[in-house]
């Protein structure tokens, strides 16, 4: 599908340019090429007025930044902070199969890379990331602790549900096969889209996505997440960031009580957590309206007092 008809699909009959005057922001849109050589999409949103701070955007697993992502940056522009996010490898509009994620590592050096050319240096600088994006962005400041100002992490996957994961002895089979045919599509699986978006009407947005990834997940790419949220759960005590994490307590695509043990066991010495009950999955976009607000307001709080910080 063409990006002009992608693009159709999310801004209605508005023009994007548009379409953001609107919303009261600027945005723009381009490509960055990675360490690595894949020419990787990227998209902006900068308010109006001089920003006080920047945050650094990674999408989950399957997503895109040009869907239902968009609707957190453009809060967070409108509120004065300039958001940067690119689609990871496999992603979007990237380059790469689809939702194969054969070395997460590669893809740490990827957004680290995009991450340093963003303008406004001189200001607070926060890393956010959803689900698996939550993981990256832990593993981010595990190789550069002192480059960001904090991290606001949204149901990170330091580790995979036991009630999405499948069942002995299926692991071990798949871990012998994708061996030989990681980029199978295979891995059995339950709707992970079902088990996130507690609204219906918005469970069918998202379902229009024409970018999403819909097809079962890749040998490799549930190897490689295996491998790296068992690294991520053996170094919680690493974690030195000043980190937020928010998870809903009927999360069941990543599991809420091992952002509680990041947040007991994290040695950072600004660590908060907030655990929101009943909520799912998809806090920022898959809740209802008043539940996305409370999200929202308290992200935006977070920031708010650690930029004042840094003013003193």
């Amino acid at each position: 599908m063409k990006e002009e008809q992608i693009e159709t699909h999310f801004w209605g009959t508005t023009p994007e340019e548009e379409y953001y005057t609107q919303q009261g922001i600027k945005s723009t849109k381009s490509y960055y090429t990675s360490p690595s050589g894949q020419t990787l999409f990227t998209r902006s949103w900068i308010p109006l007025s001089p920003p006080r701070g920047n945050i650094c955007m990674v999408h989950g697993y399957g997503n895109d930044i040009s869907w239902t992502f968009q609707s957190t940056p453009i809060f967070l522009a409108q509120n004065g902070f300039s958001c940067f996010a690119l689609d990871l490898p496999g992603h979007g509009q990237s380059d790469g199969l689809k939702a194969f994620v054969p070395n997460v590592d590669e893809v740490v050096d990827s957004c680290i890379s995009f991450f340093n050319s963003i303008p406004f240096h001189s200001l607070p600088t926060f890393l956010f990331g959803e689900s698996m994006g939550g993981a990256i962005c832990l593993l981010i400041s595990l190789k550069n602790p002192n480059f960001f100002k904090g991290a606001i992490l949204i149901a990170p996957m330091c580790k995979i549900s036991d009630k999405v994961k499948p069942s002995w002895p299926i692991p071990e089979i798949l871990t012998l096969v994708g061996k030989f045919m990681p980029t199978l599509p295979i891995v059995p699986s339950p709707d992970l889209l079902d088990k996130s978006v507690k609204v219906a009407e918005k469970k069918a947005i998202a379902v229009m996505n024409p970018l999403r990834y819909n097809g079962k997940p890749r040998l490799g790419t549930v190897i490689e997440l295996l491998r790296v949220t068992d690294y991520l759960s053996s170094k919680l005590n690493d974690v030195t960031i000043p980190f937020v994490v928010l998870h809903g307590s009927s999360d069941v695509v990543t599991d809420p009580n091992v952002s509680i043990a990041l947040y007991e066991e994290a040695k950072s010495k600004d660590k908060t957590i907030k655990i929101y009950e009943g909520m799912l999955h998809s806090l920022l976009f898959g809740e209802t309206d008043e539940n996305i607000k409370l999200v929202r307001n308290d992200i935006l709080a977070w920031l708010s007092d650690r930029c004042k910080e840094e003013a003193q």
